[in-house]
């Protein structure tokens, strides 16, 4: 077997419990604070309508496979709610129920194609703690409901958390093994967060992962390299970052453009482009050298269904990036925190 450079999230997971955990990806129709809370419109000017949803809960996408062209007008023929099985507009019974289906279908789905026998329940699509308390303690607790998990974990904002939500989430511990977050925080540069319109700056990230750690629940933090404006120095920033809350794990992204978002009516005018996967290696390859060999990578690449991504239109599959990215390791004798020197302070 190939021997990575970094640690991957499958190989975590096999030493800390011995087996696989699958996601089950769930919508439970929570907004953003950047987005119109009737309809889930507006956001950052990557996101599309879909909020990054699992490929599974999208039904009405089932014609569309890895090989498909792509449609830019795509909302207009699949509808512009992100999830059909989704009621943005509905009463907490509605999504719950809703949340249920969803359940049952990434079950489904795992168990078939992966043989799948543990599974995280996962509020993946948009931010999973944008609601008040009471609302959310209802929603995870229902959704919980009815099946042995291995652990909850919830993707949301660094500005939509805060004690009174840590605390009820430090409640659901007695019924779930873990509970992680999961925190956006894409660069820590405050110039390139206002150009995507992100609505928070890196302070504000750095206070919420603080206040995470210190409830004591594992973070994870998503960033994307790539991103319009992005220098050496952004980097750094990120890094400097990520190294100064002690994230648990990370999920690096490289740029999508996809179609139905502003950052798509930049791409048309020649105003910005997405790295290709050379280039999104030699970024990754940066940051892991400087971040702490015992953070976990839980991803490395997006994966924008081929019909919703304008660019970059062709990038690798998954397997392919990941054999490229630890071959260019190995060819350069480097591994991930080789020149990790301790926390930095930018």
């Amino acid at each position: 077997m190939e021997t990575k450079r970094y640690l991957s999230y499958s190989d975590y997971l096999l030493r800390r419990y011995g087996y696989r955990i699958y996601r089950v990806g769930v919508d439970g129709g929570f907004s953003c604070p950047n987005r119109n809370p009737a309809d889930r419109r507006g956001g950052c000017i990557y996101c599309d309508s879909q909020g990054a949803s699992s490929a599974y809960i999208r039904v009405k996408e089932s014609m569309f496979n890895k090989k498909s062209a792509f449609e830019e007008k795509i909302d207009d023929f699949v509808g512009d709610n992100k999830a059909p099985s989704c009621f943005c507009e509905g009463t907490l019974d509605d999504r719950i129920r809703s949340v249920r289906a969803q359940i049952e279908r990434g079950l489904e789905f795992l168990k078939r194609r992966y043989k799948a026998e543990h599974f995280a329940l996962y509020f993946q699509a948009f931010s999973g703690t944008y609601a008040q308390a009471d609302e959310l303690e209802t929603m995870y607790e229902a959704s919980l409901e009815g099946h042995a998990w291995d652990a909850l974990i919830i993707s949301t904002r660094p500005d939509c958390i805060d004690e009174e939500k840590l605390s009820l989430l430090k409640r659901f511990k007695a019924f779930v093994p873990d509970v992680i977050l999961e925190l956006g925080l894409q660069t820590a540069d405050d110039e390139i967060l206002r150009f995507i319109r992100r609505g928070h700056d890196a302070e504000c990230f750095e206070k919420a992962a603080r206040l995470v750690k210190r409830f004591g629940f594992e973070l994870c933090t998503h960033i994307i390299l790539g991103l319009p404006g992005e220098k050496r120095e952004s980097v750094d920033k990120t890094i400097a970052l990520l190294n100064r809350v002690h994230t648990d794990a990370l999920k690096i992204h490289n740029l999508n453009i996809t179609a139905g978002t502003p950052l798509y009516d930049m791409f048309k005018e020649g105003s910005v482009r997405a790295p290709n996967a050379e280039e999104h290696i030699e970024k990754a390859i940066y940051v892991l050298r400087r971040i702490p060999s015992d953070v976990v990578i839980e991803r490395l690449i997006c994966e924008t269904p081929p019909h919703r991504l304008a660019s970059p239109r062709n990038f690798p599959d998954k397997n392919t990036f990941l054999k490229m990215l630890n071959d260019e390791m190995e060819r350069r004798n480097v591994y991930q925190g080789d020149l990790y020197e301790g926390v930095v302070l930018f």
